[in-house]
């Protein structure tokens, strides 16, 4: 995937694209944490996108966050775009819960990552496959 930056391939893993953007999942089973990636090239900044990939960017956000939502049933939605250490534009969607292990500070640098079972991850591969995602394909279809 030459669209998404080394970084975000390192620390996730790619479970599928909608029309605009790769959706990956942050491989750290504390936190349902999914990372949307809009497929531009030289783009670190939302207002750097054209009008109609910023209203698709949100438009998949908000289609992606009311899933995540109605599945995990957390307390708190972050969404967040802040690409200090990765300047390719992602937003990243995290299910908090008051309890979680880091709640209810942010959860960047508060405990190291503790990676997904592959059976785990199939399990969300499986569930996102199931759910009415307006344009999402799995990565392993494309």
């Amino acid at each position: 995937m030459n669209d998404i930056h080394p970084q975000l391939l390192k620390d996730c893993v790619l479970l599928g694209r909608f029309p605009l953007c790769h959706l990956l999942l942050c491989n750290d089973s504390h936190y349902p944490w999914f990372i949307l990636v809009p497929a531009r090239q030289d783009i670190r900044e939302i207002y750097q996108l054209e009008a109609i990939d910023r209203q698709q960017l949100l438009d998949e956000s908000c289609q992606l966050s009311e899933f995540l939502m109605a599945h995990y049933g957390g307390d708190k939605l972050n969404v967040a775009a802040l690409g200090n250490q990765v300047p390719q534009l992602h937003l990243h969607h995290i299910v908090r819960y008051e309890g979680d292990a880091a709640w209810p500070a942010p959860i960047w640098g508060k405990h190291a990552p503790k990676a997904y079972r592959p059976a785990a991850i199939e399990e969300i591969r499986a569930l996102l496959n199931g759910a009415v995602l307006e344009g999402y394909v799995d990565a392993q279809n494309t």
